[in-house]
């Protein structure tokens, strides 16, 4: 499954991004979908996933209560909202895809990875 995510930018602190992520090549509905980002020098960290159904999410507790992850089968796309962004949210947001099975947090369980988007919040 080839991915691709979009959204990312420059906010100020407390204000909100929606990024997206658009998946082609195989059928979405049979994926689980992860969210990760990388701030610089540091390791790559899980933020959010959610269940090929959409019944299922999971976050990290950085940003629990402040994002939100949702998809759209139909259209192929998965989400995360972000709210009240703080700038040590300010990495490189990447999205990533496994078969289904139980919701996951370690990247080396997803074989699927897209390009990163930037986002950048300035206090």
């Amino acid at each position: 499954v080839q991915l691709q995510a979009s959204g990312g930018g420059l906010v100020q602190t407390g204000g909100s991004l929606r990024l997206s992520c658009a998946a082609s090549g195989r059928t979405f509905s049979n994926y689980d979908m992860g969210w990760f980002r990388q701030a610089p020098g540091k390791e790559r960290e899980f933020v959010a996933a959610i269940s090929w159904s959409g019944g299922n999410t999971i976050y990290s507790d950085s940003v629990k209560g402040r994002f939100h992850v949702s998809r759209d089968n139909a259209k192929n796309t998965v989400y995360l909202q972000m709210n009240s962004l703080k700038p040590e949210d300010t990495a490189v947001y990447h999205c990533a895809a496994r078969y289904r099975d139980r919701l996951v947090t370690r990247e080396y369980e997803y074989p699927y990875w897209g390009q990163g988007t930037q986002v950048t919040v300035s206090s």
